[in-house]
């Protein structure tokens, strides 16, 4: 008896007609006040996520939070002398591409978008959105927009310090009644005693703790982790990014 198996790929392909748009948000250029080190978002939480997004035929505006080029942070750079992030070939193999390099080089402010436009928002972590994503109140709006219009609304790593002060249009925290993830302590500590400095003003899990009717859940240090809760979608770290980015594509297609 003869069997037949049919296999649909949703890679996107040149040509190949598009699923929809997803809105990913990254930090613009800025300089830590603990470290004084140059800050901006981690590479592999943009290009993991990418991956898979275009695999699954959805199309990716990437936008920062003043416009214009922006900057990996220098230890998630694979080709860095610290040869901290030297395994992450996924994000090698994008800057490679023209395209990549271009879409880095000349980013829209995120102010500027027509949410219409999108089926989803992705907020990139890394260094610098510990200060540009914090108390960033036009960009909270923005993804509490997204949030209440039911739309898969996603933060990976750093990029959570967002949903500490982020409220919906009823003046209520978002993550009121949620479970959600973020950057954990344990992982924080193993950062700052790597680099032999504290390196972050304040810890994502200290913020979460204290905040009420909330509930803050991290796996084992750098493990690949990431909850749904509802429409609201969260990756504990930089490992954590293409798991996310599944699970909004999960809500995406169904």
């Amino acid at each position: 008896m003869n069997t037949v198996q049919e296999v649909q790929s949703y890679v996107h392909a040149h040509g190949m007609p598009t699923k929809g748009k997803i809105l990913m948000v990254a930090s613009s250029p800025t300089t830590s006040a603990q470290t004084g080190w140059p800050i901006g978002f981690w590479v592999a939480e943009l290009t993991h996520p990418l991956r898979v997004f275009q695999e699954a035929g959805y199309e990716v505006d990437l936008v920062s939070t003043e416009g214009g080029k922006i900057e990996m942070d220098s230890y998630s750079n694979p080709t860095d002398a610290s040869g901290y992030a030297a395994h992450d070939i996924i994000s090698l193999g994008y800057m490679q591409q023209d395209w990549f390099n271009e879409m880095l080089g000349n980013t829209q402010k995120f102010s500027e978008v027509d949410i219409a436009h999108y089926d989803a928002i992705f907020l990139v972590g890394g260094q610098g959105p510990m200060y540009t994503f914090r108390g960033n109140q036009a960009l909270e709006k923005l993804f509490a927009s997204f949030f209440e219009q039911g739309k898969p609304s996603a933060a990976v790593c750093h990029s959570t310090t967002l949903l500490l002060e982020a409220k919906t249009s009823l003046n209520e925290l978002l993550v009121k009644g949620k479970t959600w993830t973020g950057f954990a302590n344990a992982e924080e500590d193993y950062a700052d005693q790597a680099a032999g400095i504290k390196i972050q003003p304040y810890r994502i899990e200290d913020e979460a703790k204290k905040l009420t009717d909330t509930n803050f859940k991290v796996a084992a240090p750098f493990s690949s982790y990431a909850i749904a809760d509802g429409n609201l979608i969260t990756g504990q770290q930089q490992n954590s990014g293409a798991a996310a980015a599944e699970l909004v594509v999960q809500q995406l297609n169904r």
